[in-house]
C-alpha cells in the first residue's frame, strides 16, 4: 500500500487503493486507519484522498545522507552534463531550502563557480519544486512562510506555487524559468529509494535560450534526459538494496 501511495500523484482515493490491490474496502480502509495512527499515511480533508505521511517521509529522508547520496550518483551526473551540455546539480532538503550535495560543471571552457554546499530556495528553484511536490510536511511549511520575491517571474503566491506542485506530481519533473535568476532556467526529476519515496532530486540549469523553445517551454529532449538520470540513479540504489 505504501508503494502503491509512492507512485503516480501520490494522492488517491480509498477505491482506488482498494482495487489496485485486490482489497474489500474495508479491509484497505482498516490499514490506512492503522497506517493514519503512526504518522505514516494523511489523509486530506478536503478530497478525502490518502497521501504518504510526514513521519514516513522523514524517515525515507534519513535514509540517505548527503554524500552517500552524492557518491551514488556520481556516474550519472556527470552523464547527463555531457548529454545535456549543461551543468548539472543534486539536492535535497535541508533546514527549509535545497542543499546541494553534488555539481558537475557545464562542459565547455567558460568560467564557473563549484556550487556544491550552496543552498537554494525552495518555491523558484527545479530542484526545490520537485523536492516539495513530493513532500506534504514540507509545502505545507513553504506555503506558510512568505514566498520570497527573487525576480519578476518568482512564484509568491500559495495557490499558484500548489498548482505547480499538483502539475510536477502528474508529470513527473519539474521546470522553471527566470524564477530564480534572470536569464537562467532549470528542469529537476526526483530521485527514489526503495518503496518510492522521494530523497533528492537531480536536474540541470543554464540559459533560458539553451533549456527552452520558443515558447518558453523546457525542450522535451532535455526533460527526458534528466528524467533518464532520475531514473538511472533511482535504479541503482534500488539494486544496492
Amino acid at each position: 500500500m505504501l508503494r502503491l501511495l509512492a507512485r503516480g500523484s501520490g494522492h488517491h482515493s480509498l477505491t482506488e487503493i482498494a482495487d489496485s490491490l485486490g482489497l474489500a474496502r474495508g479491509t484497505a480502509h482498516g490499514i490506512l486507519r492503522t497506517l493514519q495512527r503512526v504518522e505514516f499515511v494523511e489523509q486530506d480533508q478536503a478530497t478525502s484522498r490518502y497521501r504518504l505521511g510526514a513521519a514516513l517521509l522523514h524517515l525515507g529522508t534519513s535514509y540517505l545522507d548527503a554524500n552517500e547520496l552524492r557518491s551514488r550518483s556520481t556516474n550519472w551526473a556527470d552523464t547527463l552534463a555531457a548529454r545535456s551540455g549543461q551543468e548539472v546539480r543534486i539536492g535535497m532538503h535541508h533546514d527549509g531550502a535545497v542543499l546541494v550535495v553534488h555539481h558537475v560543471f557545464r562542459p565547455d571552457d567558460s568560467v564557473q563557480t563549484l556550487g556544491i554546499g550552496a543552498m537554494l530556495p525552495l518555491h523558484a528553484t527545479a530542484l526545490g519544486k520537485v523536492l516539495l511536490a513530493y513532500d506534504p510536511d514540507l509545502s505545507a511549511a513553504t506555503r506558510r512562510r512568505e514566498l520570497t520575491s527573487l525576480t519578476r517571474r518568482t512564484i509568491t503566491r500559495t495557490q499558484a506555487l500548489e498548482r505547480v506542485l499538483t502539475e510536477v506530481r502528474s508529470q513527473g519533473w519539474a521546470g522553471e524559468a527566470e524564477e530564480y535568476m534572470p536569464g537562467e532556467a532549470s528542469i529537476a526529476a526526483p530521485i527514489r529509494i526503495p518503496g518510492g519515496l522521494v530523497v533528492g532530486a537531480i536536474g540541470i540549469s543554464g540559459t533560458v535560450d539553451r533549456l527552452c523553445d520558443s515558447a518558453g517551454r523546457p525542450r522535451a529532449t532535455l526533460v527526458r534526459q534528466v528524467c533518464q538520470a532520475a531514473e538511472s540513479v533511482t535504479t541503482s540504489l534500488v539494486d544496492e538494496n
